[in-house]
């Protein structure tokens, strides 16, 4: 039996970029008038400080204009430029929900799966309107690429300064994804180490708060060094600043990843490669490091302990503390002790 043949990757960014795309299936349609989603969950707001009440709005937006090789986001995107007056609208959906304004969380994370500062996802004309509706929140996240963190930053915080009352708390989330150099730069997410500190360096200038984003198990890393990639990287976002870090299972699904699946470049990681980084990443002792719980049951190989294992991991998410273990007498893998 023949060995797989290898997909060519390209050395190149602009080349990357063109596979990539070749790569891709069918967009989604979406509705640039309507959020994708939004759903309010508790989230460790500190070791010692309990737990607080988010509201996620889950934004229609326009592709990100970076061809990330992991990214399967661009699936529920538009490839045109949003109109003014449609995310303030999308906002107003999620606001006017009668759970939301029962459950009134005081943080508010507006999502667009891209960046928050792209002027083509997010116009700028329209600042002054979203942070009008931000009114009364003690503190906002978007996410954005490192490569955008610049002046636009300026004008949306001036625009939360001008609202009624205490302005929100800015948080920007970036996505760092990993700190080992060659793979990063083969992401092709077009960000270097250094210009990921660069960003946050800015961030902190201004006074905003930084969460990353960091992949468990990249494609082209070593499967022997996934968990201790995923914690030096952990450790290199607290060296920048973060305060908060995620770990995001890397998963399939953008058509990229399967190319390189076949041809044995990358392999999903396993539930207990996540458990691993988080458990690693929490005792670091550094800040809040949670582990990204979407679609989890697909990492999972047993799933007679898949739920005590979710649970566990909710509980480490929401007390920021490692829990007991125990084993699992079918898969012999360490699941949660139980309650």
């Amino acid at each position: 039996m023949k060995p797989p043949v290898r997909p060519v990757y390209p050395a190149t960014a602009a080349a990357r970029d063109r596979w990539i795309l070749q790569q891709r299936g069918e967009r989604v349609p979406i509705d640039l008038w309507r959020p994708q989603g939004w759903f309010v969950e508790a989230e460790a707001a500190g070791r010692a400080a309990g737990q607080v009440s988010v509201l996620t709005v889950l934004l229609s937006s326009r592709e990100c204009p970076w061809r990330c090789l992991m990214c399967d986001l661009w699936r529920h995107t538009s490839a045109d430029a949003v109109p003014p007056g449609a995310i303030p609208a999308q906002i107003e959906v999620a606001l006017r929900d009668p759970a939301v304004r029962t459950a009134r969380p005081p943080v508010i994370k507006l999502y667009n799966s891209g960046s928050f500062l792209d002027p083509l996802a997010v116009p700028p004309i329209d600042y002054p309107q979203i942070a009008t509706q931000l009114e009364g929140f003690e503190r906002v996240i978007v996410e954005c690429h490192p490569g955008l963190i610049g002046p636009r930053l300026g004008a949306w915080q001036a625009a939360l300064a001008g609202i009624d009352g205490s302005p929100p708390r800015l948080e920007v989330a970036m996505g760092l994804e990993t700190a080992h150099r060659d793979t990063l730069e083969r992401l092709n997410k077009r960000i270097t180490l250094e210009g990921f500190r660069r960003a946050a360096g800015r961030l902190r200038a201004r006074g905003v708060d930084l969460r990353a984003f960091v992949l468990v198990r990249p494609p082209f890393l070593d499967p022997s060094a996934a968990l201790e990639w995923a914690v030096r990287s952990a450790d290199f976002a607290f060296d920048c600043g973060a305060g908060a870090v995620t770990l995001i299972p890397t998963r399939a699904g953008n058509g990229a990843l399967e190319a390189l699946a076949a041809a044995g470049a990358f392999a999903e990681p396993d539930l207990s490669l996540l458990e691993a980084a988080l458990e690693a990443g929490l005792a670091l002792g550094r800040g809040r490091v949670f582990a990204d719980l979407w679609d989890l049951d697909r990492f999972a190989r047993c799933h007679l302990c898949f739920q005590e294992r979710r649970h566990r991991l909710e509980i480490m998410n929401l007390t920021q503390r490692i829990q007991p273990q125990i084993w699992c007498g079918d898969c012999g893998e360490a699941v949660a002790a139980p309650r």
